[in-house]
């Protein structure tokens, strides 16, 4: 694998995983009603820390096949969607305008995982933990929305 690439993917990653450190949930998220489910505040620094790395990794396991062109134009779709939900949701507080991003992000992972499947199945495999994560933010994002669906900005 070249490593470098690895690298230049992991830093695509990280630029997603600032957004995380820009618009932290604070007071806001605190005070809106969970479901059950809600993984502990701890767990999604822990698990993003680890599915950027995979996703770094499968990215440089792909890239430099031949006729990934397909699989790098959906792998772009997602990070550009990943990046783009912690704004919505948490910098703009819009929780049904977050849904409508993580659905289109749960599609393009599937879409990316699909596609490097068909290039290199370990790096399809490297992507199963992350649809698996993004299918619980979507229940998530999903659940939060319809419990607070009568406050501001819900809509």
């Amino acid at each position: 694998m070249d490593w470098m690439l690895f690298l230049l993917f992991l830093l695509a990653s990280s630029g997603a995983a600032a957004t995380g450190v820009m618009f932290k949930p604070g007071a806001w998220y605190g005070g809106l009603k969970k479901p059950g489910f809600t993984p502990p505040n701890w767990a999604f620094p822990v698990v993003w820390s680890i599915l950027y790395v995979l996703i770094a990794l499968a990215a440089a396991r792909v890239a430099p096949e031949d006729h990934a062109g397909l699989a790098m134009a959906y792998f772009t779709v997602q990070i550009v969607f990943n990046t783009l939900w912690t704004p919505v949701f948490f910098g703009l507080h819009h929780m049904k305008a977050g849904l409508v991003v993580i659905g289109i992000l749960w599609l393009a992972v599937a879409g990316t995982l699909w596609q490097f499947w068909q290039i290199d199945w370990i790096a399809g495999l490297m992507f199963v933990p992350y649809l698996v994560w993004v299918s619980v933010a979507f229940a998530l994002n999903a659940s939060v929305w319809w419990l607070n669906r009568h406050r501001p900005n819900a809509t």
